[in-house]
């Protein structure tokens, strides 16, 4: 049975992700092998893009087995080094160039204009470092500006007023290396054109505000050619410009006939990139006057709704992702799961603060057995300032995520506010987000 098994290295792996792959292998098809920890993907003020990439080379080229699949489920790096990793085992991937024509906002945006230009905003580059920068936006305000290159709105600022983008080119400046060069280095595999070769991870792309009305991801796979789109979520938003994610909440609630303009949407793009054999989840806006507006797409599954997949559908899209992987195509259960609703909630706080007290060990077991279909992550501890936490939004803080189940939306609200009220959470205020 051993030798049967197919290899799967997980890139960027933690112990949550891990234990929900375990639980969808109950025919014992595979074995899952670290290939780093999420720890040491994410590690230092820059990713260590260089040292992960060929590391993982060496780790797999001394591997004594079989190479049958390597996933991730993260952002930069891991989605954009996995058909690097992939390539010389032969096993099935998007291509390096489709995953940038996905992950390269200002790439991205051309290749949509080209297709689907009714459903995407205004948009334009911008060199931070350049002296005149303003002269470069072509755009009235106010309107969005953020890196070629990030995640978690890392480095996104809504500007009103010449004032307010200079602002944000300061903070730009002082802190978008930190996925600019690593993704540089990227780059240098990929055939890129003209128009986008100088437009690298150290620019910034100012695009026309569409942040407007209900948002929601469309998660799904592209095999062999064929776009299949298996969940919508919604993404509700909450604080300064509605910029800060406060829960994201499945199944979709938005109109059938709009989630199929969506999914009609994304299929063009995906096709004309060439994007194949691989998943992606793809946000939308829908907005108050009818209109669809695309955001962004993804190359990978989204790692927060893995558990609502679970507790809707019966399983994680882990599932997805690993069949994927090993070149199957997915087969994923709908509506099989112990809930109606579920929801992921992001708890946030939007002045800094030191930490003075969290809950311990004992009582967030004691939360579990409580709610037993919750799933807690603190992102805090005592003594910290909660500005010296990693890639957060420019205008909050996120202290912990609960995941939850609900046969209802009222019930599933009134267990978060219960869990809250229970966690003994305290934050002694400071000034600024800085």
């Amino acid at each position: 049975m051993e030798s049967t098994r197919k290899n799967i290295f997980v890139f960027g792996s933690d112990e949550f992700n891990l234990s929900l792959m375990r639980s969808l292998d109950t025919q014992n098809r595979y074995k899952l092998h670290s290939l780093y920890h999420y720890s040491e993907i994410k590690a230092g003020e820059e990713f260590p893009v260089r040292e992960l990439y060929e590391g993982a080379q060496e780790k797999l080229r001394n591997f004594r087995g079989t190479v049958d699949g390597i996933v991730g489920y993260w952002d930069f790096p891991v989605s954009t080094l996995l058909p690097l990793l992939r390539k010389p085992y032969d096993l099935a991937s998007p291509s390096l160039e489709s995953v940038l024509k996905c992950e390269h906002k200002y790439w991205s945006r051309l290749e949509q204009r080209r297709v689907i230009p009714d459903f995407i905003p205004d948009f334009c580059a911008v060199d931070p470092f350049a002296d005149d920068y303003r002269q470069q936006i072509t755009l009235d305000y106010p309107f969005w500006i953020k890196p070629i290159k990030s995640a978690s709105s890392y480095l996104g600022f809504k500007v009103r007023n010449d004032s307010e983008l200079d602002h944000a080119i300061q903070r730009i400046r002082d802190g978008i290396a930190r996925y600019g060069n690593p993704f540089n280095y990227v780059l240098q595999f990929a055939q890129l054109p003209d128009k986008v070769a100088r437009i690298h991870g150290n620019w910034c792309l100012a695009e026309q505000i569409i942040s407007k009305g209900r948002q929601c991801t469309l998660e799904g796979y592209v095999y062999d050619g064929e776009v299949t789109v298996y969940g919508i979520v919604d993404s509700i938003r909450e604080g300064k410009h509605r910029s800060s994610f406060s829960r994201y909440q499945y199944p979709s609630s938005i109109p059938r006939r709009v989630q199929q303009q969506m999914i009609s949407v994304i299929d063009r793009f995906l096709r004309h990139i060439d994007f194949d054999n691989g998943p992606f989840n793809a946000e939308f806006y829908w907005s108050s006057s009818d209109r669809i507006s695309l955001l962004e797409v993804n190359t990978r599954i989204s790692k927060s709704h893995c558990p609502l997949f679970q507790k809707v559908d019966g399983h994680a899209h882990h599932k997805v992702m690993v069949e994927l992987a090993l070149g199957e195509k997915p087969d994923f259960p709908a509506r099989q799961g112990q809930f109606r609703i579920a929801a992921k909630f992001m708890w946030r706080t939007y002045e800094n603060a030191i930490v003075k007290k969290v809950p311990d060990a004992r009582s967030l077991a004691k939360l579990k057995e409580q709610f037993p279909e919750s799933d807690i992550e603190l992102h805090i501890e005592p003594g910290m300032k909660l500005s010296s936490l990693a890639d957060q939004d420019s205008y909050s803080y996120e202290i912990a995520v609960i995941f939850l189940g609900a046969q209802s939306q009222q019930e599933l609200l009134q267990k978060y506010r219960d869990i809250q009220g229970l966690m003994d959470i305290e934050l002694e205020p400071l000034s600024g987000k800085t």
